[in-house]
């Protein structure tokens, strides 16, 4: 079964409500491959705004989601929250929070179930750094943030994998086309080994990295490359160049 390609835009701490309405206008009036998924994540203060004007079918995800039901947790945001507002999606474990915010893998996985229990999608971002990546142990920490979340989820349908290496993310870095494939193979068998065979081949692993107009038709043709996670790029009119890499 072919694996529909998936492509989400991560605004990040980014945008104010005229320049995310004029993102918003030119997805809702682009041409775009109705064989890909699109998911669009501004900043948590924009997300209704986001969602009322954004045309049907596609999807709206936040940045973050609390690993707790609605309660004493100033600054946070619960899953039921996020669907009263129609947000269908949350980014988790993203390297920026896993970096700055010091959120560990146990954290990550928390909330990840929380979020699946609680009938959201989650874009489950995972990466090494540098100094991991020439240290040879790229492999042995990106499976590792995976195994926190496969000891508590088991269902695997509601998530999207995003192998962000952390040393090519706003970087203009960006791995290339035979190690993004490389790392994406080598989680899809662990994914087999360790939560099962339909579920490795099943579950959309995105590429997420600098990813750009220029480089995604060519990371788009790699057997296990099922989509981009996109930061700066997704802000830019180009976005809609990526979402259609896979008809290019």
């Amino acid at each position: 079964m072919a694996r529909k390609f998936f492509v989400g835009g991560n605004f990040k701490m980014n945008g104010s409500a005229k320049s995310i309405t004029d993102i918003v206008d030119n997805l809702n009036n682009a041409k775009l491959d109705p064989n890909t998924e699109v998911v669009i994540a501004p900043p948590a203060l924009y997300l209704s705004l986001t969602r009322e004007k954004l045309r049907k079918g596609l999807e709206v995800a936040a940045q973050n989601v609390f690993d707790k039901p609605n309660g004493a947790f100033t600054g946070e945001i619960s899953v039921e929250q996020l669907k009263d507002a129609g947000i269908t999606w949350a980014i988790l474990g993203h390297s920026e929070r896993r970096v700055i915010l010091q959120e560990d893998d146990q954290f990550v996985a928390n909330k990840t179930k929380t979020a699946i229990d609680g009938g959201l999608g989650v874009i489950l971002c995972c990466g090494e750094s540098l100094e991991q990546r020439e240290a040879g142990k790229t492999i042995e920490v990106v499976t590792s943030q995976l195994k926190a979340v496969a000891d508590k989820v088991k269902d695997w349908s509601k998530i999207v994998v995003a192998y962000e290496p952390i040393w090519a993310i706003g970087t203009g870095k960006v791995a290339t086309t035979e190690q993004a494939q490389e790392v994406h193979a080598a989680i899809r068998d662990w994914i087999k080994n360790e939560v099962s065979t339909e579920a490795a081949e099943k579950t959309r692993i995105l590429y997420g990295g600098s990813v750009s107009e220029k480089n995604c038709v060519e990371l788009a043709k790699q057997a296990d490359i099922d989509g981009f996670l996109v930061g700066g790029a997704s802000l830019k009119p180009a976005f809609v160049d990526i979402i259609n890499a896979k008809q290019a």
